[in-house]
């Protein structure tokens, strides 16, 4: 898989050659803004970062990229040094039992140090196509006690649970999330016992078996995992997307696939006793777009926030959408996109209100977007803050983070002057 993902990296970065030169030639105010931290080179530092960046208290920037290094995937650091930056390789992932391929971005954990997950690698229960191998693991990275004090100093990641496909689940592929005791959660897209073979209206039956959510509970230096949630063709199923928690412990969640209509669900998991009860918060319709990937965020209000990248092909024209699903389960469109042309990525809301996200297709030159909604008098007003053009990057597919002083950072996937993706910066 991490072959064919280069592959396709070097192909797409030779259709923006004939664009370098106009792109130097032509810098509109809006761009003046905008800035790229990181050309990727598929090296060490490596290619096609798939998720957005985290955040530090000194306001450093961590993150993963999907392929590169040692073919497999790497882990990266983006440092303030004095007015600019310096880039520092964090680890390599070597594949097989260690994992490779991460997707989602890291998270820093009760005890300071980095997790993220790896979608393939781990054990060899599962084979893909291309002779691949593993079902996918969790990582911690940390770093090494004994390091000297370099920037370019390694990185200590050790595999705190490998997955078995069966009952634990298998490729995970968002970030993982904590709850004050420590206990750390997370879902995959396939595995688990479920697997369903008739497709729902405008489905194709469960991807790889249905998913699962699940949790890791620390003890001694270990971590024990279970199974708190087999998702299945009515309950909607294969989430892309990570979890997140209300202020009673309650997680929330939103699945690609599967549910009512084959176009995923929003749901709600309650603790119940020694377990948890899962209920459908909403099904999604083709009127309201399809296939989310995206982590929700929440309000002081109880409403979801998220967006899908619509519909475009036998089924008929959706648009996609940045949209709302109250506590009732109600579904409000906040923007509308033209079909296939939505967010992928979570969205992002500052103090004020406003939210901020990425397309990886449309804008100006179809190469994607950040854009920004703004609440006004019950509606919201949009904004393109930057339209990618090849040569700062296309196909941003992570979140956006915002900084003390209002300065966002995201990544974009592909392209940039190596055809591997950048890291990139918006000041206000």
């Amino acid at each position: 898989m991490h072959a064919r993902q280069i592959a396709f990296v070097r192909s797409v970065a030779t259709v923006f050659a004939s664009a370098m030169i106009w792109m130097l030639l032509t810098q509109s105010a809006q761009a003046q803004t905008f800035a790229v931290l990181h050309n990727f080179t598929g090296a060490a530092d490596g290619a096609s970062p798939m998720a957005g960046v985290t955040l530090d208290r000194a306001g450093n920037l961590y993150g993963t990229a999907s392929a590169g290094g040692l073919g497999y995937g790497a882990a990266f650091k983006l440092a303030h040094s004095g007015s600019g930056w310096t880039f520092n390789s964090l680890y390599q992932f070597q594949g097989g039992a260690d994992g490779a391929i991460p997707m989602a971005a890291l998270v820093f954990g009760p005890d300071g140090s980095l997790y993220g997950t790896t979608q393939i690698g781990g054990n060899n229960t599962c084979t893909y196509v291309g002779g691949e191998t593993g079902c996918g693991t969790v990582f911690n990275l940390k770093p090494s006690p004994t390091r000297s004090k370099t920037v370019l100093s390694p990185w200590l990641e050790s595999v705190i649970y490998r997955f078995t496909f069966w009952t634990d689940g298998a490729q995970p592929l968002s970030e993982v999330i904590f709850d004050p005791a420590g206990n750390l959660y997370g879902t995959t897209f396939g595995g688990g016992e479920n697997d369903a073979h008739d497709s729902p209206p405008g489905g194709g039956g469960c991807s790889y078996h249905c998913g699962v959510v699940y949790e890791l509970s620390p003890s001694k230096g270990s971590w024990t995992e279970s199974t708190l949630f087999q998702f299945s063709e009515d309950s909607g199923a294969n989430p892309f997307a990570g979890l997140i928690f209300d202020a009673a412990g309650n997680l929330y969640g939103i699945t690609a696939n599967e549910g009512a209509e084959g176009l995923g669900a929003a749901f709600k998991m309650t603790p119940s006793g020694s377990g948890w009860t899962e209920n459908t918060l909403h099904n999604f319709q083709w009127a309201e777009g399809a296939s989310c990937l995206a982590t929700p965020m929440m309000d002081a209000a109880g409403n979801l926030y998220a967006g899908n990248q619509g519909y475009s092909g036998y089924y008929g024209k959706y648009d996609g959408n940045a949209f709302r699903i109250g506590p009732d389960g109600d579904f409000f469109s906040l923007y509308a996109f033209a079909p296939d042309d939505g967010p992928y990525a979570g969205l992002t809301m500052d103090a004020a209100g406003n939210i901020y996200g990425t397309t990886p297709i449309g804008g100006a030159n179809n190469y994607g977007s950040v854009f920004e909604l703004t609440p006004s008098d019950g509606g919201w007003n949009y904004t393109s803050l930057h339209d990618f053009s090849g040569l700062d990057g296309c196909r941003p597919q992570g979140k956006v983070v915002i900084d003390a002083k209002g300065n966002l950072y995201g990544t974009a996937s592909l392209c940039g002057t190596n055809g591997f993706g950048t890291i990139w910066e918006i000041t206000p």
